[in-house]
């Protein structure tokens, strides 16, 4: 028998360090502890749990569809799991870094997560250099949502709606690009859930450092969003860089036409890939990427 069978089942809906709300089937919100270091849970997970005194301990996490995470030289960062869409949003101000989109899409897709990109503020000046931008990405396949939520939230709402209805989706981006924004829009009740989640937590005020799922409905099948906490970095370390050009779908397409079976695609004559990004098939920024990421994860110190 497994450990924790028998026990309650509840989802993490906010973690912060080793201490987490735990939802339970019966609509209530328990402040949970793991048991040990072992019992990594994190938002989005089902897990088993047990009753300790006013508290609950987490015995058991249920097996995970998915896990989202960062990895940089000296640790781990765990995102959400059990995601059914990543959404990546951006903006037309102020400038978003096409390199830390890129390592945002490689982790999902490494995740095995279907990641989608949101650009918001549309009706800034600006918005027509920022789709070129984003036009290689819509050319490999990553689907771009445009939207301006304080401009126009109406038309925003009915853009996004069949994105994120009925679906877990958790949102990333750097700080300016709207995502509280968003979550207000989706979410009415979203400062209501917030208190209800740091009452749970004992910290009288929502922690910028915690993870925290936005319910959309009163039901599970409604979906609902994940606020991650901003970051500077987002370290791809789990990734080998031998794997990466298999995790960029433009450069995906070009593997197999190298002269050399082991090509790194970076210098080596006849390859495929970089034939591909002379003739236009591969945005030369994107393999200028490529390169840099490669070269940090071939230098990596265990």
């Amino acid at each position: 028998m497994s450990r924790g069978a028998g026990l309650p089942t509840g989802r993490v809906v906010a973690a912060h360090g080793r201490h987490m709300v735990v939802l339970t089937t019966e609509g209530q919100r328990m402040r949970c502890h793991a048991r040990g270091k072992k019992t990594e849970a994190v938002v989005g997970d089902i897990v088993r749990w047990a009753p300790s005194g006013d508290e609950g301990v987490i015995e058991a996490i249920e097996p995970r569809r998915n896990l989202l995470f960062r990895q940089d030289e000296f640790r781990t960062k765990s995102f959400a799991a059990n995601l059914d869409a990543i959404l990546v949003l951006v903006a037309v101000e102020p400038p978003f870094s096409e390199v830390q989109l890129t390592r945002a899409l490689i982790a999902a897709e490494s995740a095995g997560v279907p990641a989608w990109i949101g650009l918001n503020k549309i009706d800034l000046p600006g918005a027509a250099a920022t789709r070129e931008r984003l036009a290689p990405y819509r050319a490999m396949g990553v689907p771009v949502r445009e939207f301006a939520l304080k401009a126009r939230p109406d038309d925003a709402l009915a853009e996004l709606g069949p994105a994120l209805l009925g679906r877990t989706t958790l949102v990333m981006g750097p700080s300016g690009m709207g995502k509280s924004t968003l979550i207000n829009r989706f979410v009415p009740r979203a400062d209501a859930q917030v208190g209800d989640i740091s009452t749970a937590l004992n910290t009288g005020r929502h922690t910028t450092t915690t993870t925290t799922w936005y319910a959309l409905g009163e039901q599970v099948q409604d979906g609902a969003l994940i606020d991650s906490p901003g970051f500077q970095a987002f370290g791809l370390h789990h990734v080998a860089a031998t794997d990466l050009a298999s995790l960029m779908p433009d450069l995906r397409a070009q593997l197999g036409h190298c002269r050399f079976y082991n090509c790194t695609h970076r210098q080596e004559p006849g390859c495929g890939v970089r034939a591909a990004m002379e003739r236009g098939d591969i945005d030369a920024n994107r393999w200028r990427i490529y390169v840099e990421l490669f070269d940090e994860l071939s230098t990596q110190r265990w």
